[in-house]
């Protein structure tokens, strides 16, 4: 056990002075780590020493030293405990149990705090690595792939014409040219349509008096054109019309 113990310590870090805790009790006065390294030497009786005492010096200790690192305060208490355990096992009769052996502990200590050192020089290789925008530097304006193109053309004589035909076509001023068509005016409408009422008072379809034409565009327009006729008239007075149900045949007649 005494062997693995101080192995345990040996890579314990160097602290200052103002960083040491120094203990003052009845069996020993001095520095902490001292202590321990003794006492695996068996140099010291650990019987006379009081754990109560190096507990609360541990903790005034602890309470003074505001700056004090967070790792040296770990170490100061891995030793006070080792210490605590030290005693205990030179108080208490030794008898079989089924608890590990000091040796045993003392090894599971050692490597957690082997794995403690790691985990600490690792955060320190990490923190000490270059950062970006402190030690290292984005650049500014970084700049791109650049894509040269080369169009190749391939085309035939008819692919020519038509791209030409079509552009031609867009630039070319539009005429819009109106057919001249037959058509009945308004007025000659409404003269037939008035003098053929003249000759009959009974009810007849509007279409009968539509002119004979095999145009049917003209009997189109013909047709329209009397039906405003005929819409004309019965506002004058000077005809009357009727239709039986939507979309009949439109009747008309001379006033009684």
């Amino acid at each position: 056990m005494d062997a693995v113990t101080g192995e345990m310590f040996e890579d314990a870090p160097e602290v200052a002075e103002s960083e040491r805790l120094t203990l003052d009790l009845d069996g020993w006065e001095g520095p902490l780590d001292l202590l321990l390294s003794l006492a695996r030497t068996q140099k010291v009786d650990l019987r006379e020493i009081s754990i109560l005492e190096l507990v609360e010096q541990y903790l005034a200790f602890i309470t003074d030293a505001k700056a004090l690192k967070l790792e040296i305060a770990a170490d100061y208490l891995v030793m006070a405990a080792w210490l605590a355990y030290l005693k205990s096992c030179l108080l208490l009769p030794k008898e079989e149990q089924e608890d590990p052996s000091p040796e045993e502990l003392a090894l599971r200590l050692q490597l957690r705090l082997q794995r403690l050192n790691a985990m600490r020089e690792a955060g320190a290789r990490v923190m000490a690595r270059n950062r970006i925008g402190r030690d290292v530097f984005l650049r500014g304006a970084p700049e791109g792939i650049r894509v040269v193109r080369k169009s190749l053309w391939q085309a035939e004589l008819y692919d020519i014409i038509s791209a030409y035909g079509q552009i031609r076509a867009r630039t070319e001023p539009a005429v819009h040219v109106v057919a001249l068509r037959p058509v009945m005016t308004l007025e000659a409408a409404l003269e037939r349509l008035e003098r053929m009422l003249g000759h009959s008072v009974e009810w007849a379809a509007l279409q009968s008096f539509l002119p004979e034409s095999d145009d049917r565009g003209y009997r189109k327009s013909a047709l329209a054109s009397s039906f405003v006729a005929a819409l004309e008239l019965a506002r004058q007075g000077k005809a009357q019309l009727k239709q039986a149900d939507h979309f009949a045949d439109l009747m008309v007649r001379k006033p009684e």
